[in-house]
């Protein structure tokens, strides 16, 4: 009996490793998308020797600006958790670099909150900010080509966190608005229009 358990337990752990080899994560739609079918279009189309030279995605900085935390350190907290739930990370909270007696801002006070995404959550968030975020926007006709800052990086405003679906409109306390920076390896402006074209990034004509 014990050598038909001790049996049993051994096929037991030899089958393990096969199981776990099965619920490894898939890759991301755009991702995919991007080395099969974006790296060589570019690299045609921009006229590159060397295929590592192809400009791509380095990261996205979803950051989140709250004035009022100032007064009222409260209202932080919900900030924080609505861009948690909007990029699926948490966020780390941005402190005043300097003290401003204008704006009643004191050096290491806490103001706004901040993600920074890359990998798969990057590719994952960018797909879903080009096909089903910004599409929800109300008479959207698509996003400028002049927010580029000479450095292959582009930034978008967003005045409404409501526009992402993963936002209850019951729970919202008060509209927030957010600055959505693209980070790209691109060596220029034209470079990084192309690539995020291409990615899907809806320009406006």
């Amino acid at each position: 009996m014990a050598k038909d358990k001790k049996g049993q337990k051994e096929s037991q752990e030899q089958k393990a490793p096969d199981q776990a080899r099965h619920s490894a994560k898939e890759r991301p739609r755009l991702r995919a998308k991007f080395e099969k079918e974006v790296a060589p279009a570019l690299q045609k189309e921009l006229e590159l020797k060397n295929p590592m030279a192809v400009p791509r995605l380095n990261k996205i900085v979803v950051n989140m600006g709250v004035g009022e935390a100032t007064q009222n350190a409260k209202v932080l907290d919900p900030a924080v958790n609505e861009l948690g739930q909007i990029t699926g990370q948490k966020p780390v909270v941005t402190r005043a670099r300097k003290s401003i007696a204008a704006f009643k801002v004191r050096e290491g006070q806490s103001i706004g909150a901040m993600v920074t995404l890359r990998g798969d959550r990057m590719y994952e968030f960018f797909d879903r900010l080009v096909n089903i975020v910004l599409p929800r926007v109300r008479d959207f006709r698509g996003v400028s080509t002049k927010s580029f800052d000479g450095r292959g990086n582009y930034t978008l405003g967003l005045h409404d966190q409501l526009i992402f679906p993963e936002i209850s409109y019951e729970k919202v306390d008060k509209q927030k608005g957010m600055n959505v920076t693209i980070v790209t390896t691109a060596a220029n402006d034209n470079q990084a229009r192309t690539l995020l074209k291409h990615m899907g990034m809806p320009f406006r004509t």
